[in-house]
């Protein structure tokens, strides 16, 4: 706060033996000591009520909710995070990976490019919906009503007919 360094305070200390005595030093710096402690609580103290002021007017929500909202992975940043260094023609695919691509130029058809894009960016929506899902509130179950009974299928007008009728037309 004030910065002083060991040498400034020796000449304090010096000067004040000096003009307030050996014999009531002690007591000086006692009574130094308590104002310094009145001070320090007194600061204490009213830093405690803004803290508090500010979580009655609700600025702590406010800054939980900005950070949450700047948080790159909620956003899906956080693997661009992860491609910052990324060299494809360095990088070796894994053994036993079936998706990765040769990482040679030269290996590649010309619309290899358009493909993976297309491939990663269905990945990538993939990934958003089922985000999503997993954070969407579970609906409550719907009772379902019962089915309705189904109505009997009609007969043949022939079947229908008595027995021993003879047909007309012969």
């Amino acid at each position: 706060m004030f910065d002083l360094g060991w040498s400034e305070l020796l000449v304090i200390g010096v000067v004040a033996l000096i003009v307030v005595g050996p014999k009531d030093l002690p007591k000086m710096f006692r009574t130094l000591g308590q104002i310094t402690a009145k001070a320090r609580s007194m600061a204490r103290e009213f830093s405690r009520a803004m803290e508090d002021a500010a979580d009655q007017s609700g600025v702590k929500d406010v800054a939980r909710d900005l950070r949450g909202m700047t948080n790159p992975q909620g956003m899906g940043l956080d693997e661009f995070n992860n491609l910052k260094n990324w060299d494809p023609l360095k990088d070796k695919p894994k053994p036993g990976d079936s998706t990765a691509k040769p990482a040679a130029a030269s290996d590649a058809a010309p619309g290899d490019d358009e493909d993976e894009i297309d491939r990663i960016a269905a990945e990538m929506d993939s990934m958003r919906s089922d985000a999503a899902k997993r954070a969407a509130p579970k609906p409550e179950p719907e009772a379902t009503p019962a089915p309705a009974p189904k109505p009997e299928p009609v007969a043949d007008a022939a079947a229908t007919s008595p027995k021993g009728s003879t047909d007309s037309t012969t």
